[in-house]
This record gives structure tokens, sequence and C-alpha cells, in this order.
């Protein structure tokens, strides 16, 4: 059975000679899918102050349909604020 891909699945992707990379489903479309590798906290400045909605900087990687078979399913959670 072909796995596909969900947002809040967290997922491998085995890149085969380029290594191995793993993260959360961020988007999904039909297409690619977003992987979320890292996030960490925006720097303050003067755009932070004024009212910026993203208070953090994600990382993510585009991985297209072709390539989902390269993904590996571990698990997934109930919403993005669950810590894990």
């Amino acid at each position: 059975m072909t796995y596909i891909p969900k947002i809040n699945d967290y997922v491998v992707w085995n890149r085969g000679y380029n290594g191995a990379d793993e993260g959360w489903i961020y988007f999904v479309d039909e297409e690619y899918v977003t992987i979320e590798t890292g996030v960490k906290p925006r720097p303050l400045c003067e755009c932070s102050n004024k009212g910026q909605r993203h208070k953090m900087i994600h990382t993510l990687l585009v991985c297209y349909n072709h390539q989902w078979k390269d993904l590996t399913y571990i698990k997934n959670r109930e919403s993005i604020y669950e810590l894990s």
C-alpha cells in the first residue's frame, strides 16, 4: 500500500546518497508536501515589534509526489500545538 502524506504526520524522507531528513508534514497538495525540519524563534527587530503575525522561523523541505515513495510514516499528532 502506498503512503499518502497528511498534515501532522511525522515522516523520515530517505533521499539515498543525500542522506535522510525527518520532520512533520506541514502542508499537503496534490503535487508536493512540505516537511518541517526545524523551528526557531524569530529575532527581535523593528519588523517584529509591529504586530507581526509570525513569531517563529520554520525550516521546510519540499517533497514532490514522485518522491513520496521515499517517505516512511513514523507517527502523527492531533495538533501542531502538541509537544513531541
